[in-house]
């Protein structure tokens, strides 16, 4: 069992950055795949990025890109979600999630609310 508490989340100026971490309680961290993901109000859920339980390869899609970077501290438990060059549309709840299996996230944290003005 894995549970999953994102923080950072706060309200931010466009052009603006935050640093999300979550923090993972459990054994076999190091093992998990950890994502992100992000649910505007009135909008499906969206994928923000991954980062391999190994910490050697992350994927964003293209909406994130060169601007979001996830790292990991296994030794912390943590891993991190870094956003630069906010966007209002980047505006939502973001979770973080963890999965044994490439593809699945067996565990989700509650959300932590980022808003960016305009």
């Amino acid at each position: 069992q894995v549970q999953l508490v994102e923080s950072g989340g706060g309200m931010v100026q466009a052009g603006g950055s935050l640093r999300l971490s979550c923090a993972a309680s459990g054994r076999s961290f190091s093992t998990y795949n950890m994502g992100w993901f992000r649910q505007a109000p009135g909008k499906e859920r969206e994928f923000v990025g991954v980062i391999r339980w190994s910490g050697d390869t992350t994927y964003y899609p293209d909406s994130v890109k060169g601007r979001f970077f996830i790292s990991r501290d296994d030794a912390k438990h943590t891993v991190y979600l870094r956003m630069n060059s906010l966007k209002p549309e980047d505006t939502a709840v973001y979770y973080c999630a963890a999965g044994a299996s490439e593809g699945v996230m067996d565990y989700w944290g509650k959300g932590t609310l980022v808003t960016v003005s305009s």
